[in-house]
């Protein structure tokens, strides 16, 4: 008969998230997490082969969270959506400092670029809201992801503390630069 396991893989993945949310990947040990579940590692390792395998569990965990927060704001109504969804990046960034870093500032070399399911929305939006062919479209949302991402990055690192109100503003204005110049291009 196998053995039954105190714990599910999810309350485990679950555990592991809270301990990077406090402490970052690095703060992830077996012992830490068998600490946090108060237990021995074997449940841990009964149901994961490896910390590896774990780490793998709470990036996806993570994801998740990630494209829920995204998703919300987009259907929040509160901005247009293609300014929810960079809204949405940066309140994960603010909210969850460092399930932020573990997914978005880390060493990404040799990782092929793969487009997020929000891409099948946001690059048709924008050639609905400017008149960019797809082509422009994806060159402008990569240029706004940028300057998204930089605001993000100094917020989750502390470096810039700023309400969300300004936030608004400032994306907006990024927003309409970047519009009025792509769209002059096209003249």
């Amino acid at each position: 008969m196998p053995p039954k396991f105190m714990f599910t893989r999810d309350e485990i993945t679950c555990a592991a998230l809270n301990i990077v949310r406090r402490s970052g990947l690095a703060g992830l040990t077996a012992r830490s997490l068998a600490e946090g579940l108060g237990c021995s590692v074997k449940p841990i390792f009964g149901l994961f082969k490896n910390m590896e395998e774990v780490q793998t569990s709470v990036l996806s965990a993570a994801d998740e969270l990630y494209q829920g927060y995204i998703a919300e704001d987009m259907a929040a109504g509160k901005y247009p959506t293609y300014k929810a969804s960079g809204m949405g990046y940066i309140r994960f960034a603010r909210e969850e400092r460092e399930l932020f870093k573990l997914l978005f500032m880390c060493d990404r070399k040799g990782e092929p670029l793969k487009p997020g399911k929000e891409m099948d929305v946001i690059i048709p939006l924008i050639m609905k809201n400017t008149g960019l062919t797809r082509e422009k479209a994806e060159l402008f949302h990569l240029e706004m992801w940028i300057f998204v991402h930089g605001v993000a990055s100094m917020i989750a690192t502390s470096y810039l503390d700023l309400e969300m109100e300004t936030v608004s503003e400032v994306l907006t204005d990024a927003y309409m630069g970047l519009k009025t110049r792509f769209c002059a291009a096209e003249e």
